[in-house]
């Protein structure tokens, strides 16, 4: 068998193999966050959050929650109750902040601000 019919059957299941996980993936809400930066902002954004003296930030503060920068060096993450994070903005709020304490059930924002 000649080296280009190889690869013609290898592209071939590649490309059968590609249709069945898209068939087998359409509709799911899967997401990669392998990153320790992607998975405390997946775990933030899942629970109920407590903006108190912030609410009129709040939809700035959201978009940091969702799309931001943690900074570990500047986060307190040795906590056994509530993790203490700083998160940057990014794009429009690239001078912006947050500080935030994460705990089991609840995140409540401590702190916003500019650099």
């Amino acid at each position: 068998m000649s080296l280009i019919k190889r690869f013609g059957y290898y592209f071939f299941g590649f490309a059968i193999g590609l249709i069945f996980l898209a068939f087998f993936l359409k509709g799911k809400r899967t997401s990669c966050a392998y990153g320790p930066n992607a998975r405390v902002l997946k775990n933030i954004n899942l629970k109920k959050v407590n903006f108190s003296a912030f609410e009129k930030d709040s939809v700035n503060i959201s978009k940091i929650m969702k799309h931001g920068d943690v900074i570990f060096s500047k986060s307190n993450t040795k906590l056994d109750s509530c993790k203490s994070y700083y998160i940057n903005g990014k794009k429009e709020l690239e001078n912006h902040f947050i500080t935030i304490k994460n705990c089991d059930s609840l995140v409540t924002i401590t702190n916003y601000g500019k650099e």
